[in-house]
């Protein structure tokens, strides 16, 4: 209900579906911070974990799919003397 796009609220419920246990579950999700995205891979992920602390053996049919990895990606943070991550002051050769 509360993604907008079909493509998202179908990442959502992928590890559902692929255990066969889509429908057989009412989820209710808290999500805070980062964009649309991001809160999509998180609530994918906690569904994940939490069906395999409902049924461990459903752990190698997730990892096939890659549901259990986590996403390392982070904020790259400002340095000093710098105007950003990456970005430089700008610089005069005369």
């Amino acid at each position: 209900e509360y993604f907008p796009l079909v493509t998202q609220q179908a990442e959502v419920l992928k590890p559902l579906k692929v255990v066969e246990l889509d429908g057989k579950f009412n989820i209710e999700v808290k999500s805070e911070g980062g964009g649309i995205s991001g809160q999509v891979d998180a609530i994918k992920l906690g569904i994940a974990r939490a069906l395999v602390k409902y049924n461990p053996e459903l752990i190698s049919r997730l990892r096939e799919f890659s549901l259990l990895t986590r996403d390392p990606r982070m904020k790259e943070r400002k340095k000093y003397g710098q105007k950003g991550a990456r970005k430089r002051f700008q610089w005069t050769k005369r």
